[in-house]
Parts: structure tokens; sequence; C-alpha cells
């Protein structure tokens, strides 16, 4: 588990591996608004980027 600002984000150990080194930020772009993953780990991904491979 992790907790900044109040913020608790709990990883379950087998995905913690592909996840290591990820930022989290929530973005308001316009009339959209949500989370934001940014993976140093991702390989390659999908066009739209929902989908990706470590």
């Amino acid at each position: 588990m992790f907790e900044d600002k109040g913020v608790k984000v709990v990883i379950d150990g087998k995905s913690l591996q592909f996840l290591d080194g990820t930022q989290l930020d929530f973005v308001k772009e316009g009339l959209n608004e949500g989370f934001k993953f940014t993976n140093p780990n991702v390989k390659d991904e999908c066009g739209c980027g929902e989908s990706f491979n470590v």
C-alpha cells in the first residue's frame, strides 16, 4: 500500500513488478478528467493508449 496526500493505493504483489516506477496523476483536460498512469516499463501500447505490454 502507498499513501500520498491522503490517497491510498493498494497493489497486489503479483502486479507490483509491472507497475514499479509508475507515476499516477489526476488530470483535467477540457471536459475530461481522470487518472493518468505513466509507466516506464511499457514496451508497446495500442493506438488509444488503454492497453500495453511490459
